[in-house]
């Protein structure tokens, strides 16, 4: 005989380790605001907050066979939220100061030219990013896990348990979207 745990947290737990996305996408809803808003106390940025609260859910779906064993899953979401915001804090300090060195040892007019090159880039970027926000959750995180986390299509395939096709086509669909995306709002890949 089955017997399920009395507490609801639990439950939903279980029902996310199986991969019900629905019960998922109740967990999401029941933290991400108070999360968002722990993050965002974090690094006063509304940008970094929303890509940190999307990563650190994308990472519970991807180790959702591992939440059953969790005692105290508030505890275990802003540990791993706070630990994510400051790995994102450090690099965000380690680009500063990289820049600050290059920017020294560049002559007067070469740093200017250098950073309108670096604003063109984070523009750039911020485009690519509210690309990847809009893309459909598989895809995204299909996306992610390839370009951020550099696996394979046949690992993606592993860890979402889908065909290596899927992936792919999951891949080649996202990439059409945020091309897409990035000629109609900055001009760029005009076919």
């Amino acid at each position: 005989m089955l017997v399920l745990p009395s507490d609801p947290e639990k439950q939903l737990l279980g029902l996310v380790a199986e991969g019900d996305e629905a019960a998922f996408s109740q967990l999401f809803h029941a933290y991400h605001q108070r999360l968002g808003a722990y993050i965002y106390r974090l690094t006063e940025s509304f940008s970094s907050t929303q890509e940190i609260v999307q990563d650190v859910f994308v990472k519970i779906w991807l180790k959702r066979a591992t939440l059953t064993s969790i005692e105290h899953f508030d505890a275990y979401l802003f540990t791993a939220a706070r630990n994510h915001v400051y790995n994102h804090l450090r690099s965000i300090a380690r680009q500063r100061a990289q820049q600050a060195a290059l920017e020294a040892s560049l002559p007067p007019d070469s740093a200017a030219q250098a950073w309108e090159e670096n604003e063109e880039e984070v523009a750039l970027m911020d485009l690519l990013d509210e690309a990847i926000d809009h893309l459909p959750s598989q895809q995204k995180n299909v996306y992610i896990l390839h370009r951020r986390e550099h696996l394979s299509h046949a690992q993606i395939a592993e860890r979402m348990h889908l065909s290596v096709e899927t992936v792919k086509k999951h891949m080649s669909l996202a990439l059409n979207t945020i091309r897409d995306h990035l000629s109609a709002k900055a001009g760029f890949f005009t076919r």
